[in-house]
């Protein structure tokens, strides 16, 4: 469904990616590792289109996305949830989900979808006219979630979405990932808590200061050394 091939990322003089090629399947949740400043977050945005890589190739259901703006790359498919969440404070939980399908004209479809983001996250539903600045961390990050899904994406990026939440939300954002992905919505995750991330995802890349220097099923990973000793708190 997606494949990135070689690409090269700069910030000014500074080369944040390095030849990274990756892809995913249709239906999967591919997770990706990796210290903070490894290049997670880099690789999200210049999928989304935020970034516009220097060298090398994206590619969504076989067309070329590489350097399109990014309401042209939502229109195609992809909904990207970035790290802080970036929620509309002084607009309602609503709002905030009815902009989430802004590019859509299909009325009925949108009323649908909201009911099930309502569905995934009853939370929301019970402070739909809260405004969204008033919500917990959690609720936020539910927020930014819902949001996503309202443009109906077949490929969802979500950028560090148990940052700063107690371990107890954690569990329920993931039980929520999986359950996105049983209805279809292939899933590209980058996550801190590489334990949680490992548990849910098909397979999984390692980034370390803009390289992809492992691949693998969790199993795999989980068997690594190098993975054990970095990622997962084990020796």
């Amino acid at each position: 469904m997606l494949k990135v091939e070689n690409i090269d990322v700069y910030y000014g003089n500074i080369q944040a990616l390095k030849g990274v090629s990756l892809e995913i399947n249709q239906g999967e949740i591919v997770t990706l590792i990796g210290a903070n400043g490894a290049g997670k977050s880099t690789l999200l945005k210049t999928i989304s289109g935020l970034l516009k890589p220097k060298n090398g190739e994206i590619l969504f259901e076989r067309k070329s996305i590489k350097g399109k703006a990014a309401q042209t790359i939502v229109k195609q498919g992809i909904s990207h949830v970035p790290e802080g969440r970036r929620i509309f404070a002084n607009m309602t939980v609503t709002e905030n989900l009815e902009l989430g399908a802004f590019l859509r004209k299909d009325k009925a479809g949108i009323r649908q979808d909201l009911e099930r983001v309502y569905q995934l996250f009853p939370r929301l539903y019970e402070r739909k006219k809260q405004s969204a600045g008033t919500l917990s961390g959690g609720e936020q990050q539910m927020l930014a979630m819902g949001r996503a899904l309202m443009a109906k994406p077949r490929l969802l990026l979500l950028d560090e979405p148990s940052m700063g939440l107690a371990p107890l939300l954690v569990k329920t954002i993931f039980r929520i990932i999986e359950e996105i992905s049983q209805t279809g919505t292939t899933i590209l995750l980058v996550e801190q808590n590489a334990n949680m991330a490992l548990s849910i995802a098909d397979r999984a890349y390692v980034i370390e200061t803009g390289r992809v220097v492992l691949s693998g099923t969790p199993d795999e990973l989980n068997t690594s050394d190098q993975v054990k000793s970095a990622y997962l708190g084990g020796h």
